[in-house]
């Protein structure tokens, strides 16, 4: 392909190439001036729609969408770039990209009349007015120089995503946890009983995840006709900002990216802002202490139009001017995992009759009945019927790599999860003592971020106590280098657990920095009716195959006197000696099937 330029005037001075690299890339940047109608109205109408807010966000989008032009992608075959990518060619947008490597996304991409290049290249960028760039992409791309030297609008995927909920009933759902389970939950229960309500058709949504499917993982990008678009708002770089959606879902607020903020009192501040954004509801949990500072911060037009759900009785909320949602009678199904839980819909939302709707859900823990009650309320507001929306929300299995269980070998039982957050562990950990209530726990955690890790330490080490066997493998560094934290490692919470019971940490935890060989001594160490887990945000998931694979092929207790069943294992009970045995059962259950 021809540059269809002078080779002197492009990216040949090494000195240019450093100084372009070296520009930092702003995901916060307002790309299309959207925030210039930010107060609320004043005279809106019971329903919490704001007509003027509407009006001149609707007339911000249209002119943005005008002066894209021809917009490229870089790394257009990712999961939270290729929805995006089809929603603007579905809005008669000129669209095309470039990946690394083929893929089913981009060959769908290309299937849908959108080019894609292969290998990221300057020369990509000819006739090109808008290039779009996630936080994955670095300075010194070289697509990410050549549209800065061509002066190309250069956006981020924040702003493209911020155009598209204009465009529909848009829900964002943000939180330090809970929002890939709650996004997914939502779209799940919106594709599923879209049909009790004509008018919304089946969502778009861009997910965070993959979700669980009967027939193996679903994608987390999908673009589709429907009226609503269903997006997870990412608040670790502030740029959820940008989004004016009809609906915010808060799933939580407890401080985490404080390397971005700074302090908890920006951290905070900033889901104030973010909530007030909302055109039509706000829909925030009340269990948790960061969330309930929000909500105290709302100003009086949000707060009217908020929704709390709260497994409390709801007191502390007796003189807030929105409503109240109860979470009640909760409990979880030994065994099985299945939550259940009764939510009670006030009379302002349930045309003036209180209302207790029963929800039976597959995926364990009450910070799921949490998830699927913002779930939903939210579908209840877009005009679903109360009942239809938990009836769909039964069957859903659950976002990849949340509580997934992949099988069960020789009677251990093993489970991958995201959970990279202390209150995430400690949530993981609790949903699994509830569901092997007789098992013994064991747990990979591989810790994510330098700087998470430093602040979080102590923390950690609490969350991590919950279990009986303890490995804390290398950092997933993400954005972050090691040199930066030349002190902090997975001994930095090996150390803070020596303050955390009067037993002596080495007894429960350790530091094994390579993770494969973390895998192989704990598969070794487990034994029949044990839980292994593998927790973390980064790679860790890549060492079930071989916890599988070792408790596979490894000698297996003969004699029932040498080993110890599911029922008769003990919180804290010491490993049993191995005995071998000629050969080995591999079982796995249905919900492992989505490899």
């Amino acid at each position: 392909m021809s540059r269809g330029m002078d080779e002197s005037t492009t990216m040949n001075s090494s000195e240019q190439r450093m100084q372009q690299s070296s520009m930092r890339l702003d995901p916060t940047e307002d790309a299309f001036n959207m925030t210039s109608s930010d107060a609320p109205s004043s005279d809106v109408p019971s329903s919490g729609l704001q007509p003027r807010q509407e009006l001149d966000s609707t007339k911000l989008a249209d002119a943005a969408f005008h002066h894209l032009g021809s917009t490229y992608f870089i790394g257009i075959g990712g999961a939270g770039m290729s929805v995006l990518a089809e929603m603007l060619h579905q809005e008669g947008v000129q669209v095309s990209g470039s990946d690394s490597s083929e893929s089913s996304k981009t060959q769908r991409l290309e299937a849908l009349g959108i080019p894609v290049h292969i290998g990221q290249s300057a020369q990509n960028l000819q006739g090109v007015d808008t290039v779009v760039w996630s936080s994955a992409i670095k300075s010194d791309n070289p697509e990410i120089m050549e549209a800065r030297r061509q002066h190309r609008h250069l956006v981020h995927r924040s702003d493209i995503l911020g155009l598209l909920m204009s465009r529909k009933r848009a829900v964002s759902v943000a939180g330090a946890h809970g929002k890939t389970t709650t996004s997914a939950l939502l779209s799940h229960v919106l594709t599923h009983a879209a049909g009790s309500v004509d008018k919304l058709g089946n969502p778009s949504y861009a997910i965070g995840g993959s979700v669980q499917g009967v027939d193996g993982p679903i994608d987390g990008g999908h673009a589709d006709t429907g009226s609503v678009f269903v997006a997870e708002a990412d608040e670790s770089d502030g740029s959820f900002l940008k989004y004016r959606p009809e609906i915010a879902i808060v799933t939580n607020a407890e401080a985490d990216h404080l390397d971005h903020y700074g302090t908890v009192e920006a951290y905070r501040q900033a889901f104030v802002a973010h909530a007030s954004h909302a055109k039509a509801h706000v829909v925030i949990t009340g269990d948790d202490a960061g969330a309930r500072d929000i909500i105290a911060r709302l100003d009086a037009h949000t707060a009217q139009h908020t929704v709390v759900y709260t497994t409390g009785d709801g007191s502390r909320f007796a003189a807030f001017p929105g409503c109240v949602v109860r979470i009640v009678s909760e409990s979880e199904r030994q065994g099985s995992g299945e939550e259940r839980f009764s939510i009670i819909i006030p009379p302002a939302l349930a045309d003036g009759e209180e209302r207790s709707v029963a929800v039976a859900l597959k995926i364990p823990g009450i910070h799921n009945a949490r998830n699927a009650t913002a779930a939903i309320i939210a579908a209840m507001l877009l005009g679903m019927d109360v009942d239809a929306a938990a009836a769909a929300a039964a069957s859903f299995l659950g976002a990849v790599r949340r509580f997934q269980v992949w099988g069960s070998v020789n009677q251990v039982t093993v489970v991958d999860d995201y959970a990279h957050h202390p209150t995430e562990i400690a949530a993981l950990l609790d949903a699994a003592r509830r569901r092997y209530p007789s098992s013994r726990i064991h747990i990979i955690f591989q810790p994510h971020l330098f700087s998470r890790t430093q602040f979080f330490a102590p923390a950690f080490a609490e969350a991590l106590h919950k279990a009986d066997d303890v490995m804390v493998t290398g950092i997933f560094p993400a954005r972050e280098k090691q040199s930066d934290f030349p002190d902090v490692g997975p001994q930095s919470i090996v150390k803070a657990a020596q303050t955390v019971s009067d037993s002596p940490a080495h007894a429960w935890i350790s530091a094994v920095d390579n993770m494969n060989q973390a895998a192989q001594m704990i598969a070794m160490r487990a034994q029949p009716g044990d839980v292994v887990i593998t927790a973390g945000a980064g790679d860790i998931n890549a060492v079930v195959p071989v916890i599988l694979h070792v408790l596979e092929a490894r000698e297996s207790p003969l004699h029932d006197e040498n080993s110890r069943s599911a029922e008769s294992g003990s919180h804290g009970s010491p490993a049993n000696p191995l005995v071998s045995r000629s050969h080995t059962r591999m079982s796995l259950s249905p919900e492992s099937m989505t490899r």
